[in-house]
């Protein structure tokens, strides 16, 4: 047996003993090679617990566990391993966790070395609003299109909102960091996009397959977001969200920290409001601002405003009200805009018609969406 194959052999088996972003293992594998930490753990001298879990590891069944799910682990030295994870190394534990991971689960076509050296992470709250919604979409299919990657969670809200963002673009990267194993399509209500994330890009965790999402794990999986990302992005997130830990992980490690604003009148804006009146972080209300900042010195430079096209500017007010009311992605129903602007919907409708008229609003099967003044 190699010796590469012995280290990895006892990586995994580190994995599969200690839990995500334990500060033991981590300690432990800055003093010794993992063969040392692994004999030393079936000693009993890093604790009981450890002890009890690799007594009872069972190599093969992981390694067949693995390639059921067509999963396989990746290492530090390895082609595919991160270098950004490194930065883990020199950053105190937060919430009790930390430390560069023994190894990674990954699952996907992609090569998640090379996806990640322009990745831009972007996390929020579970229950989202329709804004929050909307906006994670827009940035991460505008990032896909400039060739970046979006690095996120698996959850509800934000997290699987960029995700979608991303596959409606072709040829795009995205990358899902779970807080369960990677073969564990968690929670079920988004286990159709898992589903096609595994298939055509990337699902990564340092759970081993089979494990279960924890609220341990949860916060050990926010460092490696951070990390993934040149910087991260908080669309929603209300007072106690977990996205404040991810974004207090992208600060410990400096990455660019930013945040899309909210209204002032919503529990879901406290988290942005807060790091930018803090600033902690950049605002940001797109991508092209994103990439300014997180792009190399004059690659990305955003112009500065100009005074909107004279076209929308003779708008009357009720047509200009039903125009910002459309989105620029996606649909919107006459019924979903008469609530927007507080009109009724036949005023709507005729409002709409003008404006397809001037070119201004488009309609298919799926709703209107607003036309950019020029783009006729």
């Amino acid at each position: 047996m190699s010796d590469t194959t012995q280290e990895r052999d006892h990586r995994m088996a580190l994995s599969w003993t200690f839990d995500a972003g334990d500060p033991v293992l981590a300690r432990a594998l800055t003093r010794a090679e993992p063969g040392r930490v692994w004999q030393d753990t079936l000693a009993g001298h890093h604790g009981a617990g450890p002890q009890r879990r690799a007594l009872a590891h069972d190599t093969d069944g992981l390694v067949i566990l693995a390639r059921r799910s067509d999963t396989r682990f990746v290492m530090p030295g390895d082609p595919e391993w991160p270098a950004s994870l490194a930065d883990l190394a020199g950053a105190e534990p937060i919430s009790d966790r930390g430390g560069v991971p023994v190894g990674l689960w990954v699952r996907g076509p992609g090569h998640l070395g090379e996806w990640v050296d322009r990745a831009v992470s972007i996390v929020g709250a579970r229950a989202c609003s329709p804004y929050g919604q909307g906006c994670a979409g827009e940035l991460a299919a505008e990032l896909a299109e400039q060739d970046w990657t979006v690095v996120s969670g698996g959850a509800f809200g934000i997290d699987i909102a960029a995700h979608r963002g991303v596959l409606s673009v072709d040829g795009s990267r995205t990358v899902a960091v779970l807080a369960c194993g990677p073969d564990i399509e968690y929670p079920r209500g988004n286990m159709l996009v898992l589903q096609q994330l595994a298939e055509h890009h990337l699902v990564v965790s340092e759970i081993p397959p089979g494990g279960r999402p924890t609220r341990i794990r949860f916060l050990a999986r926010n460092r490696l977001i951070a990390a993934l990302g040149a910087g991260t992005v908080m669309v929603e997130a209300a007072a106690r969200s977990g996205a404040r830990n991810t974004m207090a992980w992208a600060e410990s490690l400096g990455r660019i920290c930013m945040a899309v604003p909210g209204s002032v009148h919503s529990a879901l804006s406290v988290g942005p409001l807060h790091l930018i009146r803090e600033r902690r972080a950049e605002l940001v209300t797109g991508s092209e601002q994103v990439l300014e900042l997180v792009s190399a010195m004059g690659e990305h430079l955003v112009e500065a405003p100009r005074a909107q096209p004279h076209r929308l500017d003779r708008l009357p007010a009720a047509l200009m009200a039903v125009y910002e009311a459309l989105p620029a992605r996606g649909r919107r129903t006459p019924g979903e805009v008469s609530l927007a602007v507080g009109e009724p919907v036949q005023s709507c409708l005729a409002a709409l018609g003008a404006l397809e008229a001037q070119g201004l609003a488009r309609v298919d099967d799926d709703g209107w969406r607003a036309v950019p003044p020029g783009s006729r």
